[in-house]
C-alpha cells in the first residue's frame, strides 16, 4: 500500500528496490495498491500553506519533519524538495494513472515518475496536463493517457482499495503485504524487507 504525496512512501519504495537488487534469486512481482492519507483533499488540491497549517497545525513543525526526511532520503539517492511543492495535491488521480499503466506492463516506472516530479519537481500531480505529461515520459501515448483522465476509469477502484486497506487494519504507509499474509508498516530498512521475503518465501517453498 502507498500514497504518492507521502514521502516515507517514497524512502520504503526506494528501501524495497534496494532488497529486490540484492536478492536476485527471488521472483517478487510487485503489485501497487492505492492509499489515500487526505481522502478529504478536493480534486483541485489545496495550497501548500493551508495544507501544512492543518496537518502539523504550522510551518515551524512542518519544516522539522521535512528536514529530516530529507536526510534519509538522500542517503537513499532521492532528492527531496520540499520548499519547490506550491500546492498539495489529491493523489486520486494520480492514483488512476498507476492503474491503468499497468495495463502496459509500466506502473514501476510510473510510479517513480510521479514520486520524483512531485518530491523533487515540485510539480502538481493532481493536474491532468502534468499526469499526461508524466505518462509521456514512462512511453505512453500522451492522448490516450489524457482520454483515460478525462473518464471516471478506476475511480471508483482506488476508493474501494482505500476502503479495504481500512478494513485490514492498515491506517498509514507505506505498508508491504507479502503473499497475501505477511505485511510489515514503514519505510523499513532492507535488511528488515528481505527478512520478510525470505518468510514468505520458505512458507511458498
Amino acid at each position: 500500500m502507498h500514497d504518492l504525496v507521502c514521502p516515507w512512501c517514497y524512502l520504503g519504495i526506494r528501501r524495497l528496490r534496494r532488497t529486490i537488487t540484492r536478492r536476485p534469486d527471488l521472483l517478487i512481482d510487485i503489485s501497487w495498491r492505492p492509499f489515500l492519507l487526505n481522502p478529504d483533499m478536493p480534486r483541485g488540491g489545496m495550497s501548500r500553506g493551508d495544507y501544512v497549517l492543518r496537518k502539523f497545525g504550522g510551518e515551524e513543525r512542518a519544516r522539522r519533519m521535512y528536514a529530516s526526511v530529507t536526510d534519509i532520503g538522500r542517503a537513499e539517492g532521492v532528492m527531496f524538495r520540499f520548499d519547490r511543492i506550491r500546492r498539495t495535491p489529491s493523489s486520486v488521480d494520480a492514483h488512476r494513472l498507476v492503474r491503468w499503466s499497468a495495463g502496459f506492463g509500466r506502473a514501476d516506472e510510473m510510479v517513480e515518475a510521479v514520486l520524483a516530479a512531485h518530491f523533487t519537481d515540485g510539480r502538481d500531480i493532481g493536474d491532468v496536463t502534468v499526469l499526461t505529461a508524466i505518462a509521456a515520459s514512462c512511453g505512453l501515448r500522451a492522448a490516450a493517457a489524457r482520454s483515460f483522465l478525462a473518464s471516471t476509469a478506476e475511480v471508483d477502484g482506488v476508493h474501494a482499495e482505500n476502503l479495504r486497506a481500512h478494513r485490514l487494519g492498515i491506517n498509514g504507509v507505506p505498508c508491504f503485504v507479502v503473499s497475501g499474509c505477511h505485511a510489515i508498516a514503514g519505510a523499513q530498512e532492507p535488511e528488515v524487507i528481505e527478512r520478510l521475503l525470505d518468510v514468505a518465501a520458505a512458507e511458498a517453498g
